[in-house]
């Protein structure tokens, strides 16, 4: 049993990306075609979309903004180079942080304050929540009934979830067996805290948080959700084999039709790794591009201007191979 046990805690952990130290090299962003800034905010959770401790949030009154929300010991400094898409194209960025071990709705309910507070702050007429993995399941959360004072500012809401496992995580499958927990002495939900903290409730099939996910509000007019087939995938390659994969949930994980009927709701489903789809500090996200270009999260790319777009990717994800083989 304890031997079992171990081995399903360090694949519980494998579903989780790998953090990265702060780096110096990713602290600022290239202001690209962003509006100049004439207001610097400071918002409890919400930071510049970098590895910068300074988290004074340099805005432009009055314009739409993004507000990015990573997964599992992930990190703000992971979306520096979708912040960089976004600003060449004019259009501005935050990133929201929170405790990894905390319940996924105190961390959604973070999100809905930090988010009205950003509204009200900036006046801005459109908002769009972009949340991957763990983090789609927050995004989403926090647009529905929660318990928090009515905005000051009512900006258009948008959401978008990328591989998020609303079905609950497979690999979490031990813990929401309720029965085991008398079996195991009460070692089975105390191992499961041990790992993941108090959110180890919500991630499990059986959770009232998987069952029961909520309404998405009025506010919101569009949710675009994006489910990734990992199957196959490789996160990381070596001597032409790959060492690591990047096939985390599967589609039965991802897929829920309670999330899903919701009229607003616009499916998209890609071939592509759980990492690789919003790629990281080396690897563009390509795929994750294309689909919010053409559904009108990111402004399409003038043709004009697509060598110098091009020419920002490779020089942000520092991967020029990828470019120099694109005809």
């Amino acid at each position: 049993m304890r031997i079992a046990m171990t081995i399903f805690l360090l694949v519980l952990l494998g579903g989780c990306a790998i953090s990265e130290p702060a780096n110096p090299a990713y602290y600022d962003i290239e202001p690209g075609n962003l509006p100049p800034t004439n207001i610097v905010l400071k918002i409890p959770g919400l930071t510049p979309c970098t590895d910068n401790p300074n988290h004074s949030l340099p805005l432009n009154l009055g314009q739409p903004v993004h507000v990015l929300v990573h997964g599992c010991f992930g990190s703000s400094g992971q979306f520096r180079g979708l912040a960089q898409v976004l600003a060449f194209h004019g259009q501005q960025t935050v990133c929201f942080t929170y405790d990894d071990r905390a319940k996924l709705t105190r961390s959604a309910t973070e999100l809905r304050r930090a988010t009205d507070l950003l509204a009200e702050q900036t006046r801005a007429p459109q908002i769009t929540i972009i949340g991957h993995s763990q983090g789609a399941l927050i995004a989403h959360k926090s647009l529905t009934d929660l318990p928090v004072r009515p905005p000051g500012h009512r900006a258009d809401l948008r959401l978008v979830t990328i591989s998020g496992p609303f079905n609950g995580m497979a690999v979490a499958q031990t813990c929401g067996r309720t029965w085991l927990y008398p079996l195991t002495l009460g070692l089975l939900p105390l191992s499961c805290y041990a790992v993941t903290g108090a959110k180890w409730t919500d991630i499990t099939y059986s959770s009232h948080f998987i069952h029961e996910p909520g309404t998405l509000i009025a506010q919101v007019s569009k949710f675009l959700k994006i489910d990734t087939d990992e199957r196959g995938t490789c996160r990381r390659e070596q001597g032409g084999h790959c060492v690591q994969e990047d096939e985390v949930f599967s589609l039965a994980e991802q897929r829920n039709p309670i999330v899903e009927t919701d009229r607003r709701t616009q499916r998209v489903q890609v071939r592509a790794g759980h990492v690789e789809i919003v790629g990281d500090k080396r690897v563009a996200p390509t795929k994750l591009i294309a689909i919010l270009q053409e559904q009108g999260a990111i402004h399409a790319t003038a043709p004009e201007r697509l060598s110098a777009f091009n020419r920002l990717l490779a020089r942000v994800y520092q991967h020029d191979k990828y470019w120099n083989s694109t005809p």
